[in-house]
């Protein structure tokens, strides 16, 4: 019972932290208004151990790489918890079990960048319903612009079908070839096991 309540933390923890430095690392590259509230919550909550990190790891072209580093270090600390909550602590001297915690911890960050996606299209379409000019729209606007652009010629009835089409895409990429990389690296654990 308390290795499972220990599990259910260390999951639920990293992986609002992760979308924290997720969202951070996509709101600089989409160029999000940072006057909203959203915008300088995620920017206070994460401060504390991005700016140390930016001093050590510069940007990559104007990408803020240290934000990126860390959501997939945060990760891999998850990753390698767990595992060490379930597995003998002998078994991170194999090589093996480190390549599948960092590929698994890239995946992990891929997974939580198109949830984050998903979350932003879902929330901005129930606003386009409800109150097309809340604050938040051009934070939201902003964020999903990129990857709804391509499916705007999607209007049936005067009803824009892009946001369906691209939660339809991302759902697919997360059932399939995220999900097969994933079982396959898993698998690679069991064996070691």
């Amino acid at each position: 019972m308390f290795f499972e309540t220990l599990q259910f933390l260390i999951k639920t923890l990293s992986g609002l932290f992760v979308l924290l430095l997720l969202l951070r690392f996509y709101l600089q590259v989409a160029h999000a208004p940072f006057k909203h509230p959203l915008c300088q919550f995620v920017v206070a909550a994460t401060n504390f151990v991005v700016l140390p990190l930016r001093k050590l790891v510069p940007a990559i072209r104007g990408y803020d790489s240290a934000t990126l580093l860390l959501a997939w270090l945060v990760s891999l600390l998850a990753h390698s918890l767990l595992l060490l909550l379930t597995a003998v602590p002998a078994l991170f001297s194999y090589p093996q079990v480190w390549v599948a915690l960092t590929v698994l911890s890239i995946l992990s960050v891929f997974k939580q960048s198109l949830i984050l996606l998903m979350g932003a299209v879902i929330v901005q379409a129930i606003l386009s319903w409800i109150s097309p000019y809340n604050p938040l729209s051009p934070v939201l606007d902003s964020l999903t612009r990129p990857f709804l652009r391509p499916f705007r010629q999607a209007i049936v009835g005067g009803v824009d079908l892009s946001p369906l089409i691209l939660l339809l895409i991302i759902q697919i990429i997360l059932m399939w070839p995220v999900q097969m990389v994933e079982n396959s690296f898993m698998a690679q654990l069991r064996v070691i096991f």
